[in-house]
């Protein structure tokens, strides 16, 4: 077997950085635009999946500490793993939600350590309850229904996310519930 000499080294590994660089752009451009497109579908359907948004806007300008809460029923007897994946579901309903009403609040929060704190209560009523007066602060506020394929009653609201928002306002809403 032939030594390859330091030219054709050389020359071997240029035609495969083109090849490759070739081969990455086309097929590379082609994905990002399938995904864009798959994007922009997603953010059209996801509205469809978020509560009663807010209808006043908070100024952010106001505030200096920002947080989201999860208050997560305890009454339905979930395994922390079912827990875990509806405040999940809550944490990202919220998410949509901020960036739907208030983008400026969304980015406040973000910028601020993006604080979570897990609560509970003991009944669904409660859970409406907090929700109407976190909607009526101008706070988002979302519930998340349960599909049932596991352990809860399709149709079971499970937890409800309120924020992300001031600390401020949030302590209004959820600050006499018991850490989870």
């Amino acid at each position: 077997m032939d030594k390859m000499t330091p030219t054709t080294v050389a020359v071997t590994a240029l035609v495969s950085l083109i090849t490759g660089y070739y081969i990455g752009n086309h097929f590379g451009q082609k994905n990002v635009v399938e995904v864009v497109e798959l994007k922009a579908e997603e953010e059209e359907d996801s509205e469809e999946d978020l509560d009663v948004l807010p209808e006043e806007s908070i100024d952010v300008k106001k505030y200096d500490n920002f947080k989201l809460t999860l208050v997560v029923r305890s009454d339905l007897g979930m395994t922390k793993g079912k827990i875990a994946a509806q405040c999940g579901h809550a944490t990202l309903a919220c998410y949509k939600a901020a960036k739907k009403v208030n983008p400026l609040l969304l980015r406040a929060w973000e910028h601020s350590g993006q604080a979570k704190v897990a609560l509970k209560v003991d009944s669904e009523d409660k859970l409406l309850e907090l929700q109407a007066i976190a909607l009526s602060l101008g706070l988002p506020a979302q519930t998340i229904q349960d599909a049932g394929r596991t352990q809860i009653a399709p149709g079971s609201r499970t937890v409800l996310g309120v924020g992300p928002g001031p600390a401020e306002l949030i302590d209004q809403v959820t600050g006499h519930l018991k850490l989870l």
